[in-house]
């Protein structure tokens, strides 16, 4: 589904960056992506995302290399970044409606998903309103509806619990299950450990730049009790040459 391979970017004048990260999300995944503010989560993203340029390294969605055909990739996936820029002069539906052009989405399909994820959502009554008049949560998700408008196979999340209130959380949950038992695919960053505890069946930890481990969360389970633990123990330990891989040996 997701294949990152040696992904690395660094910006001038800065230590912070991406050196030399490599992961690979499956059909099934929900992949936490989890670390400290500034670890490289969001650079990441951005470069999986084609956002952002990558010093070195490649991506791949279903073996199409990002740099090679960006189109074809981004029809493959919806990004939802940490704080959703969205165009508040339009109202709700006109920017569903106009993320639903560009992916070529029909009438009826598009009618049937908006209102589907309207109503789960609990916006649907504001759809007609300026996006200038949402609050954070309700522009929060007015653009995870626009990511499942066109039903991606991989969704690619920045923070997306931030903002949300918790029955908003707990039907994020419940479709992000949903996409991955019809073999789709997260990969998701978040602060909230003890939700990528109970929710992923993959996790990776960042720190400054760096993956320090990687694996099911079964592996790194059998490290400590909780994600928490584990987490503080694994980035506090890590030193510069040492990284977890794809087995989740610790």
């Amino acid at each position: 589904m997701l294949q990152i391979e040696h992904l690395t970017k660094h910006y001038k004048g800065s230590s912070k960056g991406i050196t030399d990260l490599s992961l690979h999300i499956a059909p099934g995944d929900i992949y936490g992506f989890i670390g400290h503010n500034g670890a490289g989560k969001t650079t990441t993203l951005k470069c999986v995302a084609g956002i952002q340029d990558m010093d070195a390294g490649t991506v791949r969605i279903h073996g199409v290399d990002m740099r090679e055909d960006p189109i074809e990739c981004k029809r493959q996936f919806a990004y939802i970044p940490d704080n959703p820029d969205i165009y508040s002069y339009l109202t709700g539906i006109q920017y569903l409606d106009l993320i639903a052009d560009v992916f070529r989405v029909g009438a009826r399909e598009r009618e049937e998903r908006i209102k589907k994820y309207g109503d789960a959502f609990g916006i649907t009554p504001s759809l007609g309103d300026l996006i200038s008049t949402y609050s954070h949560g309700m522009k929060q998700k007015l653009a995870l509806i626009s990511a499942l408008v066109h039903c991606p196979r991989l969704l690619l999340l920045d923070e997306p619990f931030v903002g949300l209130d918790p029955k908003a959380s707990v039907i994020l949950k419940e479709i992000m299950r949903g996409i991955c038992a019809e073999g789709g695919a997260i990969f998701f960053s978040t602060h909230v450990l003890d939700v990528a505890e109970r929710l992923c069946n993959k996790v990776a930890i960042i720190k400054a730049g760096k993956l320090v481990a990687s694996g099911s969360m079964e592996e790194i389970m059998e490290r400590g009790n909780t994600l928490e633990a584990i987490f503080m123990e694994v980035v506090e330990d890590a030193g510069e040459d040492q990284c977890v891989g794809e087995s989740g040996a610790l």
